[in-house]
């Protein structure tokens, strides 16, 4: 079969579950805070609650796929993130769009793990090009992020003239992501056809031992700390471009590159996949990203904007790539989708925390800047945490 072709349309779950679904947030928040009278505590508490429901998912997502497979999860996923995305336009009152955010955190940890074990899967098919075919997945998120960037901005200007022109942005994107769901539908027949029922529940091979999540401690403390830290910048970097004085076109560009940067990076680091068998790569990974998101808090312009997001997007998925890289490498595939389980529950309780808290920390003295000095340390620590993981 055509691996890098099943993999590129594969990575458009990546693209729908964190690229729009989650991503795309970070553009519409700055015309739904001013038009609705949130403050930067509210708006964060809108990405607290949905990692709150990617935990929920997370934790549910080995149970369905013993039951549905990964494959059926995958598209259904999918399907109904899009039906949440076009009701989110309908919806004005904090309540409704709480409830809202948090089921999307829910299908969103669906799409995106069952994709996971998807896409391990797919790498195993080919150890020469193993680690590409991983990071495409993860980079098909960068695909979103571009969509988004594209799409968001026109779409408030279309429908300036409306009460909630935000609405607009909504319909769009729901748009986009039931396009992408379509075309999704081939790697997922194709994969589950081949691989048949999910190994989730099926028992170590004989003779070692399955493998416990505190020998993985020291990575599994880092990715909850960028967890804590990625999603705070990718909430409120907009917002801070904004307060600076970036035009919408400088903007647009911003966070195009910084979606650019994201479909690249698997090319970029893959050899560093295949080496690093420890935490290595994460921790490199991390160590970059807390560079990016310190760049705006010190300075402003468009050149400090591109570096920060291309830096940033050439990393913070990778980031990602890197643990599931890390199953792979240490664990058999009995126990992958047990594995990719435990990184995202520890990845979503340090994302439960990271957006209110940048958001508090935003609503005091040195605003929003301050919040993301937050995010860079939160990356900081995450990186010296997972420098100590050694392979199984």
């Amino acid at each position: 079969m055509p691996l890098m072709r099943l993999a590129l349309v594969l990575s458009l779950g990546a693209a729908v579950s964190l690229g729009v679904t989650r991503f795309a947030y970070g553009l519409l928040l700055p015309p739904m805070r001013d038009n609705l009278g949130w403050s930067y505590t509210l708006a964060g508490t809108m990405n607290t609650v949905n990692a709150v429901g990617y935990l929920l998912g997370a934790l549910l997502t080995p149970v369905l796929m013993r039951r549905l497979g990964p494959s059926r999860l995958f598209l259904w996923g999918s399907w109904l993130a899009t039906l949440l995305m076009a009701l989110a336009g309908f919806l004005v009152e904090p309540g409704p769009l709480l409830a809202q955010r948090l089921t999307a955190g829910v299908l969103s940890a669906f799409q995106f793990i069952s994709g996971g074990l998807l896409a391990a899967r797919l790498a195993a098919r080919d150890a020469e090009r193993g680690s590409l075919l991983l990071g495409l997945y993860y980079g098909g998120a960068g695909l979103g992020i571009v969509a988004s960037a594209l799409a968001v901005p026109p779409l408030l200007h279309a429908a300036a003239a409306q009460a909630h022109a935000w609405a607009w942005a909504w319909w769009g994107l729901a748009l986009l992501c039931a396009l992408a769901s379509v075309f999704m539908a081939w790697p997922a027949r194709v994969l589950d056809e081949r691989s048949g029922p999910s190994n989730a529940a099926a028992p170590a091979a004989p003779g070692r031992p399955p493998a416990r999540l505190r020998d993985m401690g020291w990575l599994l403390l880092g990715y909850g700390l960028f967890g804590a830290g990625y999603i705070g910048y990718m909430t409120f970097s907009v917002a801070l471009l904004r307060e600076q004085g970036l035009s919408a076109a400088g903007i647009t560009s911003y966070f195009t590159l910084l979606g650019v940067a994201v479909f690249v990076a698997p090319r970029v680091w893959a050899g560093l996949f295949d080496r690093e068998r420890g935490g290595g790569a994460f921790a490199r990974l991390s160590a970059l990203l807390a560079v990016a998101a310190l760049l705006p808090a010190l300075a402003s312009g468009w050149m400090v904007a591109v570096a920060s997001g291309l830096l940033f997007g050439l990393s913070f998925l990778s980031v990602v790539a890197s643990t599931t890289a890390f199953v792979r490498h240490n664990l058999p595939a009995t126990q992958w989708a047990r594995g990719i389980s435990g990184f995202t529950i520890c990845f979503a309780v340090g994302h439960i925390v990271g957006p209110v808290l940048t958001g508090f920390i935003s609503d005091g003295p040195g605003g929003l800047a301050r919040g993301l000095v937050f995010s860079s340390a939160a990356l900081a620590l995450g990186a010296a945490f997972a420098w100590r993981q050694r392979p199984l």
